[in-house]
């Protein structure tokens, strides 16, 4: 058995002393019968479920202990993106959930000497997860139902967000923020969340977070573009338990236009860095060029000009984005690896273009070369796509600092 099992048992065996069966079960976001498997060792319990069991053995002095200057914890945490950026203005993360099998060995190979990582939020109870002073959480957009909510109204009976968010995973981020009550958090999603579902998701979201759980929160969509050479707009949603001084000109954004694809693309001229963990993985070192398999087949370059041309034809704007070094790109989303057709790079007349090769994706996110990308080039794109403009956070990070 290893080490970790070795630990997790004798968490288990503490836990059963401290909690009645039922209750433990409850606690941990499962039933009986798990428990009594895991005491007969019928199966093995995951791998977050041994910080569950310390966070309900261990004492609170214990649980306060940190290295960092606060705490924080990463919920959909993808591959760490809010974390990089919180991480480096002192704060130290304790807890972790992201469900992506492959997003966490990404994860895990950035962060290797960190705490157990949770795999599904939903769970998780909300009292295993440890104290902190701020939450981090890229939640999924999702409509919510209105039908049990006008019921509720109707029959005059009153509601909380239990009722309008149950079935969300903001639901999950309400139950934590409701249970821990951080001094902070920081929420992020896409610009649409504004609209989505005709601006009904959003003010629930905003209600939940002030009317039910006294959060005074500060909103903003930022482009990314004030730091990297995409196009990408995110909401950015900042909340404080206590009323505070927080102001949105606190957070630097330098200039658009600043950086180009220029500074993104790898470089031909001999100054591309050679890094171990990629060798020529992407890019071929002794002849200066990006390997050959990230160029377009003339069939599939054919077939998006022909596209392009169709929708140009009939008024509309759909297409390949062509970019050059000087350039800014569009948004970068998680279908890249289908055909890159979003950003693809001019290698002039005599020769298809290509799409970007994923460190070029991790520089394009504001990741730089010191990350590891463990993961097939498919997954990467997908996880590029769907991750955070590290730079960003990191700006609103340093605004928060202060006041946290």
């Amino acid at each position: 058995m290893n080490q970790r099992l070795d630990l997790t048992y004798e968490y288990l065996n503490e836990a059963l002393r401290l909690y009645p069966k039922a209750e433990l079960a409850s606690r941990l976001g499962t039933d009986k019968g798990t428990i009594r498997r895991w005491e007969t060792r019928e199966n093995e319990p995951k791998p977050y479920v041994a910080e569950q069991l310390r966070q309900l053995v261990l004492p609170f002095e214990d649980q306060a202990k940190t290295t960092g200057e606060f705490r924080f914890i990463d919920l959909f945490a993808g591959i760490g993106g809010l974390r990089k950026a919180f991480e480096q203005i002192g704060g130290d993360c304790v807890f972790t959930s992201e469900w992506d099998s492959y997003a966490q060995t990404t994860y895990k190979a950035n962060y290797p000497d960190q705490h157990a990582l949770a795999g599904d939020i939903t769970k998780v109870e909300a009292g295993a997860v440890p104290d902190h002073d701020v939450l981090l959480a890229g939640f999924p957009c999702q409509p919510f139902s209105i039908a049990g909510v006008s019921k509720k109204n109707a029959l005059g009976r009153a509601h909380g967000f239990a009722d309008e968010t149950q079935g969300t995973l903001f639901f999950d981020v309400a139950r934590i923020i409701a249970t821990k009550k951080p001094k902070a958090f920081l929420l992020e999603n896409v610009k649409n969340l504004m609209s989505h579902d005709k601006g009904r998701t959003f003010d629930v979201i905003r209600r939940t977070l002030t009317d039910e759980l006294g959060y005074h929160i500060h909103v903003k969509v930022i482009d990314a573009q004030h730091f990297v050479p995409q196009h990408r707009e995110r909401i950015v949603i900042v909340g404080f338990h206590n009323r505070v001084d927080f102001e949105w000109e606190e957070v630097v954004l330098p200039p658009k236009n600043l950086v180009t694809m220029k500074d993104i693309l790898h470089k031909t001229d001999g100054s591309e860095p050679w890094l171990i963990q990629d060798g020529d993985r992407y890019f071929d070192h002794k002849n200066r060029s990006v390997l050959e398999k990230y160029t377009l087949t003339d069939k599939l370059w054919a077939y998006l000009q022909n596209y392009a041309e169709k929708h140009r034809a009939k008024g509309n704007g759909f297409g390949f984005g062509l970019v050059g070094p000087d350039s800014v790109a569009r948004t970068l989303s998680a279908r890249y690896y289908k055909d890159g057709s979003e950003i693809l790079v001019d290698q002039g007349p005599n020769k298809n273009p290509r799409r970007l090769t994923p460190r070029e994706c991790a520089r394009l996110m504001g990741f730089d070369d010191s990350f590891v990308i463990p993961v097939s080039d498919t997954r990467a794109y997908k996880q590029f796509g769907n991750s955070v403009v590290m730079p960003v956070f990191h700006a609103v990070a340093k605004a928060m600092k202060p006041l946290i």
